[in-house]
């Protein structure tokens, strides 16, 4: 409340002291919010630049920032802060009801810092602490009593994702004959034997040049043994007569 303005019928019978007041607005208690705001006079209607500090409920306002008594005090009980439009830039106003009351109009020096006072001095008065408390004290008394109201439940992190199953690998495919031999070792072939893709077909049957009377490997056996049994024959029978000769 400035000196010399009419107080508010809430606070009419209250009596404040000043030294109490100078020393509660320049203790090193930590501010609810502090800035220069532009106040209009209440009798004229130039603005002055004033350093204004809130604690509380209590909006101190000081001629600079290093001054260490306040020129007026606001109690914000009962008010109402809104915007208005003013000679000045981002103005508000903080209102008090009855018809004796003051409306303070005051003017910040951005955008930012005006909704931040407009909020900061909507929070201030101890009305609005009750409500809140009220409504915190509802909000306990239905989760203690089962009433529907459950706390909020922290979000789980994500599951990891299911492993995946391996697939299994491919075995290799195993040759469906023997490989062909010649003079007795195994011929193999240089690709891999598992080698997706058709078969390669089997290697044709080798003939021999001395085979009589056509290949060796399409003739009977008695007729394989017939033919070198008339050639032993013959060779022994040469032999046989050349040890008879003298």
């Amino acid at each position: 409340m400035a000196p010399g303005s009419p107080p508010g019928p809430a606070i009419a019978a209250m009596k404040l002291n000043e030294r109490s007041l100078a020393f509660y607005a320049t203790c090193d208690a930590p501010v609810d919010n502090a800035g220069f705001l532009y106040k209009k006079g209440g009798r004229h209607a130039a603005y002055h630049r004033r350093w204004f500090v809130l604690r509380g409920n209590m909006l101190f306002y000081f001629e600079d920032a290093a001054s260490r008594e306040p020129v007026g005090v606001i109690i914000l009980e009962g008010c109402t802060v809104e915007l208005v439009e003013a000679a000045e830039e981002f103005a508000f106003a903080v209102r008090f009801a009855g018809t004796r009351a003051r409306t303070y109009v005051l003017a910040a020096e951005s955008q930012a810092a005006m909704e931040g006072w407009v909020k900061a001095l909507s929070r201030a008065s101890f009305d609005y602490l009750r409500l809140v408390v009220r409504e915190l004290e509802q909000q306990l008394a239905a989760v203690r009593g089962g009433g529907g109201m459950a706390l909020p439940q922290p979000q789980s992190l994500p599951s990891a994702p299911a492993p995946v199953p391996a697939l299994p690998l491919p075995l290799p495919r195993r040759p469906s004959a023997l490989p062909p031999k010649e003079n007795g070792c195994a011929v193999w072939s240089t690709e891999a034997t598992f080698r997706p893709g058709p078969e390669p077909p089997p290697p044709p049957p080798r003939r021999r040049a001395s085979a009589p009377h056509g290949p060796l490997d399409v003739a009977p056996f008695a007729r394989l043994h017939e033919c070198y049994g008339q050639e032993i024959r013959a060779l022994r029978g040469q032999w046989l007569s050349s040890r008879v000769q003298p």
